[in-house]
C-alpha cells in the first residue's frame, strides 16, 4: 500500500505540482522505441504464455529501460536540477538493492528468476554512467 501510495504521489507531483518544469523542446525521445521491443520481448521470453504472466514480464522489462528517456534528456541538455539527480540516484539505488535481494534469496531460499535478474542487471548497468556522474559532481 505504501508503494502504491508513493507511486500515485509521484505521478501527481509530476503532472500537477511540477508540470511547469517540463521542457517539451528537449524531450524528443521516442518512447515507442522502448515499448514496442519490450512488448515483443515479453511475448517471446516469459515463464508462462498467459495474459497475466506476459503483463508481468512486460512490466519487468519496461522498468529496466524506463530510465532511458530521462538519461537521454540529461545527456542532451548536459544538466539537470538537483532534485532530479537525487531522485534518479535513489531510483537507481533502489534497483541496485534488488540485486542484493536476489542474491540473498538465491543463497538462502534457492530461488532464482532469470527474467527479473537479467532485467535488474540491465537497469543497473544503464544507471552506472549516471552513478559515476552523480558521485563525482
Amino acid at each position: 500500500l505504501i508503494y502504491i501510495a508513493c507511486s500515485y504521489a509521484t505521478v501527481y507531483l509530476i503532472y500537477m505540482k511540477f508540470k511547469a518544469t517540463y521542457d517539451g523542446n528537449h524531450d524528443t525521445f521516442r518512447v515507442e522505441f522502448l515499448i514496442v521491443p519490450v512488448g515483443g520481448l515479453s511475448f517471446l521470453v516469459n515463464h508462462d504464455f498467459s495474459p497475466l504472466e506476459i503483463l508481468w514480464t512486460f512490466s519487468i522489462y519496461l522498468e529496466s529501460v524506463a530510465i532511458l528517456p530521462q538519461l537521454f534528456m540529461i545527456s542532451k541538455t548536459g544538466e539537470a536540477e538537483t532534485i532530479t539527480t537525487h531522485y534518479l540516484f535513489f531510483l537507481g539505488l533502489y534497483r541496485a538493492l534488488y540485486l542484493v535481494n536476489w542474491i540473498w534469496r538465491y543463497y538462502f531460499e534457492g530461488f532464482f528468476d532469470l527474467i527479473a535478474v537479467v532485467a535488474g542487471v540491465v537497469q543497473t548497468v544503464l544507471y552506472c554512467d549516471f552513478f559515476y556522474l552523480y558521485v563525482t559532481k
